[in-house]
């Protein structure tokens, strides 16, 4: 059942990547807990620029779980206290009269703050402008069994493919790698025939670009896996060393 809801807001303010930022504290009031988390956030931007005072910046555009732009910490997790759901599909009911809630930008040095909730995230287009394509001339539209791939082969491509490059590994990882995001757009064309014969200049050239962009190394502990709103697994960390050991060999 609906009910409303007051909370108190500890939001990360700053200016831009070479200001230094603080927290400040807004209260809201009367807010449905059948509304989602970046609803919340609209309505104390509305509060705010009715009181005279610069809305807090934070990222959107589908809200429906596909664009993975809507990345912030809230209480300290990535997407909030919510599993297989980025922010914009988190709901109010998650949060209890009363409760304070602290809202942080991702923290990573390949992420530069922007504005406020706001990061820099081109370091993942960039990553895959280094390899995460297919180039090769392959024919026209074959039909849909003529290139025979198996059942456990395709699901797992797919699996990995639905990753969003919301960067919640990246934030949640005590390094700040991007190995969970890297290792999935590689599976998903190391596990096709069409992504074969580039293989290994896709290994090479997306591993060198995330190490040249400050991305940590991992350590495999797992929390990415755990934080990640698509479920990805580390599975694909595994994938893409084997994949980098034979374009190294190979190289």
């Amino acid at each position: 059942m609906s009910k409303n809801i007051n909370l108190t807001l500890k939001v990360w303010r700053q200016k831009d990547a070479q200001a230094k930022g603080e927290f400040e504290t807004y209260k809201v009031n009367e807010i449905s807990t059948d509304s989602s988390f970046l609803e919340m956030m609209d309505v104390m931007n509305e509060q705010l620029v009715g009181e005279g005072k610069e809305p807090v910046a934070f990222d959107h555009d589908c809200r429906e779980g596909i664009c993975g732009m809507c990345s912030m910490y809230i209480n300290g997790r990535a997407h909030g206290p919510d599993t297989l759901i980025p922010t914009c599909q988190l709901h109010m009911r998650r949060f209890g009269d009363g409760e304070t809630i602290t809202i942080e930008p991702w923290r990573a040095g390949g992420f530069p703050v922007i504005k406020d909730l706001m990061v820099d995230r081109s370091a993942f287009d960039k990553i895959l402008q280094a390899g995460g394509f297919i180039s090769i001339n392959t024919g026209g539209v074959p039909d849909a069994n003529a290139i025979a791939i198996p059942k456990v082969d395709a699901d797992e491509s797919m699996d990995a493919a639905s990753c969003i490059g919301c960067g919640a590994c990246v934030a949640t990882c005590k390094n700040s790698s991007a190995m969970l995001f890297v290792s999935a757009k590689v599976s998903q064309l190391a596990l096709l025939p069409q992504g074969k014969v580039e293989a290994t200049e896709r290994a090479l050239n997306m591993v060198a670009t995330m190490d040249r962009l400050g991305f940590g190394n991992c350590s495999n502990t797992g929390a990415c896996e755990v934080e990640c709103p698509k479920g990805i697994t580390i599975s694909h960390i595994a994938r893409l060393n084997r994949e980098f050991l034979v374009a190294s060999v190979k190289g």
